[in-house]
């Protein structure tokens, strides 16, 4: 007897490809993988952007840029030491400022012939002579979540001696610059 070929309404099983399985397997895990990576550097290196002013030389230039890690203080606190970048009271208008921590919370702060003086010792994060005293040309205490800060540059530098600026909040810090991208003057690396 010979089998008639014709319509048929059964449904054939369809055969499942392994090579198919697995390519398509190791483009969704590529796929997790980076979304994971982009998550971690998102996290740990936070934000990018760019010096404004000469404020930070030799450290940072003009237009160079940074990267900031964001993370950092949501666990610990700045240090003195550090190159923090903050808002200027809080404004969310103004560019960044990158500035260096001299002085922590409940330190005493004063500038007397060109000498800062944290705790009535010598900073070692100033060691250029300081023109303008500003606001510290009195000794005054940091408040709990108050943070003095001075440019490495710091007769070109607006910083915590103005009085329109002051000690900077610990709410207004957006982080910590931990590297920098090459520029004309100085090549990439780590930020101390």
């Amino acid at each position: 007897m010979t089998k008639i070929k014709g319509l048929s309404f059964y449904k054939r099983k369809k055969k499942i490809n392994k090579s198919h399985v697995r390519e398509v397997l190791s483009w969704i895990t590529g796929m997790l993988i980076a979304v994971f990576i982009a998550v971690v550097l998102n996290i740990f290196m936070g934000t990018m952007t760019s010096v404004v002013g000469v404020s930070m030389e030799p450290t940072l230039y003009n237009g160079q840029h940074i990267f900031i890690n964001t993370f950092l203080y949501l666990i610990s606190a700045p240090k003195s030491g550090d190159v923090i970048v903050f808002l200027p009271n809080g404004n969310e208008h103004a560019h960044y400022y990158v500035k260096r921590v001299v002085a922590v919370p409940g330190d005493s702060v004063l500038i007397q012939n060109g000498v800062l003086y944290v705790n009535g010792q010598e900073s070692p994060w100033v060691t250029e002579k300081l023109m303008d005293e500003g606001i510290a040309a009195n000794e005054f205490t940091l408040g709990n979540t108050e943070f003095f800060c001075i440019g490495d540059n710091p007769d070109s530098s607006e910083d915590s001696r103005s009085a329109n600026i002051g000690p900077v909040k610990e709410k207004d810090i957006i982080g910590k610059v931990w590297f920098r991208a090459p520029c004309e003057k100085q090549g990439m690396g780590f930020v101390k």
